[in-house]
């Protein structure tokens, strides 16, 4: 007979397996969802914010940098702070555009003074629950991490007060550009707190996160880890054969005007250029979201020096994450970039001497 202690860890551990395997799972999603929980207070900032500065001058999807934009940030409100023997969770509503307030979880291990961040940002149509459970949160904050999650424009809590015909693919440029500026805006909000290590930043994106990740990451020498799975990219096989795509609206996504505006934001052109992060490229070979033949092009775009993981079916990705060690790789390498950074700085001076 098991002890009750040892019953009790197998349960939470298969607990914290099936909320990873959860969240994977959403590659396969094909349904438009929309978010009618908007809480009163998001209501109450969003309404104290009419009118505001907030949207001095209108958001440039052709830019991903924000270098010149003129986009504010309003104070961020503290809705909830939990306190557990592994970690601290602050749930914050951001916002910088007038009726788009954003929730923004912060996730801290205990004793570890200012650790490194993981920013953690999952595919469309995903939202923030998954960093509500306790035992997820002890698994992101393992080994003294802190870390941020957050949904992208258009999804979940984010994708309301819009005609049901505009969702994320139909809006792609602006999905896309927008959470990239959203990425840089909370990088600058992380960088006023005196708690983290902002030197040490990496990032963990899914799907459409994952592309997200790949084009902040031009923009953002913050950024000095990637950790993507199942990117989204090679727009004309994407919007040709995806299968989140209703057939009923391919042929929008289809003709020259659309594909010219999302043109510069595909991995295919972008990755070649990314050489000073650090790069692995995770792919579930079996998922049809993003065609094999998109796959292909995404992977033959990285670097030489980019780190590959293939998984060739269902079985093969459940047993990676349910060993507990999904998120340890990128982990890694951002305590690497610091030992190395150490190590530059002990030799600068001992030339100095």
């Amino acid at each position: 007979m098991e002890m009750p202690g040892l019953q009790a860890s197998r349960a939470r551990f298969l607990r914290i397996c099936l909320l990873l395997l959860s969240v994977l799972a959403s590659v396969s999603w094909s349904q438009k969802i929309s978010s009618e929980n908007v809480s009163s207070k998001t209501a109450d900032h969003a309404s104290e914010n009419k009118g505001s500065a907030l949207d001095a001058t209108k958001e440039d999807w052709s830019l991903l940098s924000l270098a010149n934009s003129k986009l504010h940030a309003s104070t961020p409100l503290l809705g909830e702070k939990d306190s557990y023997p592994d970690f601290s969770r602050e749930l914050l509503q951001v916002q910088w555009r007038t009726g788009d307030p954003i929730d923004l979880y912060v996730i801290l291990p205990k004793g570890v003074t200012n650790p490194p961040v993981i920013l953690y940002l999952y595919s469309y149509p995903s939202d923030t629950n998954i960093f509500q459970d306790r035992d997820f949160c002890t698994l992101l904050t393992k080994n003294g991490f802190a870390a941020v999650g957050f949904v992208s424009a258009l999804t979940g809590h984010r994708y309301h007060d819009r005609p049901m015909r505009e969702w994320f693919i139909s809006e792609l440029q602006e999905s896309l550009v927008t959470s990239v500026h959203d990425v840089q805006m909370i990088l600058d909000y992380l960088a006023t707190r005196s708690d983290l290590d902002m030197n040490r930043v990496g990032m963990f994106g899914e799907g459409s996160g994952a592309t997200i990740a790949i084009l902040a990451a031009t923009v953002e020498p913050r950024l000095k880890v990637l950790d993507l799975l199942d990117p989204w990219g090679d727009w004309p096989a994407w919007l040709t054969k995806s299968t989140l795509i209703p057939k009923e609206e391919r042929a929008n996504y289809l003709r020259s005007d659309f594909l010219k505006k999302v043109e510069p934001l595909d991995p295919v052109k972008q990755l070649p250029g990314l050489r000073s992060q650090t790069v692995r490229l995770q792919d579930a070979l079996y998922e049809k979201v993003t065609p094999s033949s998109a796959k292909k092009r995404i992977e033959k775009s990285l670097s030489a020096s980019a780190h590959i993981v293939r998984y060739r079916n269902s079985r093969a990705l459940e047993n990676a994450a349910s060993g507990g060690e999904f998120f340890d790789w990128v982990k890694e390498q951002v305590r690497i970039i610091a030992a190395d950074r150490l190590t530059r700085q002990i030799e600068i001076g001992t030339r100095g001497q």
